[in-house]
């Protein structure tokens, strides 16, 4: 009979601070979690920030400057999403400022839960608003024929731009995402459980 045996393998202890040094240090050597480029607190998140920021304000302003959006919902709604993510990334690339300016980390755990669901949030909402606009756009377009008296490049440019502003968001939210998954004070926190 061929059983295979549960076998069981020596785990090191980890390694003592009792004052072996010549010091009397009591603590556990912490984990820094590496600054990934994107993430809160560093310059690849400005910049996918101010992405966010300019390609939101560019959608929001060309759909704005038609006279005929608000007989739309859907083009309502695109210039509703692209003003809350203008708003929300125009924020976050002040803190992000601020964070690189003082040289501060904002890899804390609820800093990085806050920004991970509104991300997640604005995104969300700005890749609806472009889809229905695109939705939109193509009626009015290819179906209806009726491009001569409506702005029809006006709304695909705006639609377009809440495209790639969501293109640029979602980098953001999963590194986020990401970040939150790996921080240091989670996983103390799952390990307490």
């Amino acid at each position: 009979m061929n059983v295979s045996h549960a076998s069981v393998h020596p785990v090191e202890d980890p390694p003592t601070t009792d004052g072996a040094g010549g010091g009397n240090n009591n603590e556990v050597p912490g984990v820094r979690m590496k600054d990934v480029q994107g993430m809160p607190g560093t310059l690849g998140g400005l910049v996918l920030w101010i992405c966010q920021f300019a390609f939101a304000v560019v959608g929001l302003c060309v759909m704005a400057a038609t006279s005929d959006f608000p007989s739309v919902t859907a083009f309502c709604y695109l210039v509703a999403a692209t003003g809350l993510q203008s708003l929300w990334s125009l924020s976050l690339a002040i803190i992000d400022i601020y964070a690189l300016l003082v040289r501060r980390s904002l890899q804390n755990s609820r800093v990085v839960t806050l920004f991970t669901i509104g991300d997640g949030i604005t995104s969300t909402l700005t890749f609806a608003a472009a889809c229905a606009s695109a939705g939109i756009t193509v009626l009015i377009d290819n179906n209806l024929d009726s491009c001569a008296q409506n702005h029809c490049t006006q709304f695909e440019t705006s639609t377009a731009m809440a495209f790639v502003c969501w293109f640029t968001a979602l980098p953001s939210f999963l590194l986020n995402f990401w970040s939150l998954a790996l921080h240091p004070d989670r996983k103390e926190h799952w390990k307490s459980k």
